[in-house]
């Protein structure tokens, strides 16, 4: 008998391992086809939540946030490449128009994050996957309207709905609500996949480590 999931997705925009876990996610669901069915629900966590609109170079931001040297960031970034590049996602070594990769607020794209969810859990899988190859594939901004709408338009939703949003505050206070939830109950760090709102399986994780701990939650269930 097949077994149904709910699943909370705990990340962010701007986070390499959240593709990598979501991915990875997707592919360990395709195997469990016929034992385990999931719904997923996107919640925001912003890595970097003072961070301007304007963004900061991403050398720079690792070196001051973690005191990472070139070295080391080079030999991770190569590492993530080719984690992504596994599950099936190409990550740019550059930014838009071949410049410097930088590092973004991503508020905005939460909000339009819980909109999305509002018209299934389809689109809001589709905006999700289109936010992520915005910034990661193509090096766009996520703090950008226009890089927003063409996301939201690729995910089959209504920019001009999306743009009315932007144009406000709506969602923000549900966002911060949600976000404040999720740091009480103890995430730290993203990505963090909530099964059933009891068990809690972390970080960028490959299929083969979701599938199991899916199965056997599924078994226990």
């Amino acid at each position: 008998m097949t077994k149904r999931l709910s699943l909370d997705f705990v990340s962010d925009v701007s986070c390499p391992w959240c593709v990598i876990g979501l991915k990875s996610l997707q592919a360990a669901l395709a195997r469990l086809e016929g034992e385990v069915e999931a719904d997923i629900h996107f919640q925001p966590f912003e890595l970097n939540p003072q961070m301007g609109p304007e963004g900061e170079d991403v050398d720079e931001h690792i070196a001051r946030k973690y005191g990472a040297g070139a070295e080391q960031m080079a030999q991770t970034r190569e590492m993530i490449r080719t984690r992504a590049a596994a599950v099936g996602f190409t990550m740019s070594a550059t930014g838009a128009q071949g410049g410097k990769r930088r590092i973004y607020n991503t508020f905005d794209a939460h909000r339009l994050l819980h909109w999305a969810e509002a018209h299934g859990s389809e689109r809001q899988l589709a905006l999700k996957l289109a936010l992520f190859e915005a910034y990661f594939t193509r090096g766009e901004a996520p703090s950008d309207t226009d890089v927003l709408l063409a996301a939201v338009a690729q995910a089959g939703l209504d920019a001009a709905e999306a743009r009315a949003i932007l144009a406000g505050d709506r969602y923000a206070a549900e966002v911060r609500e949600a976000e404040q939830l999720w740091l009480s109950r103890g995430i730290q760090s993203v990505p963090a996949v909530i099964v059933n709102g009891r068990y809690l399986i972390s970080g960028g994780q490959p299929p083969e480590a979701y599938e199991t701990a899916l199965r056997k939650i599924a078994e226990a269930a």
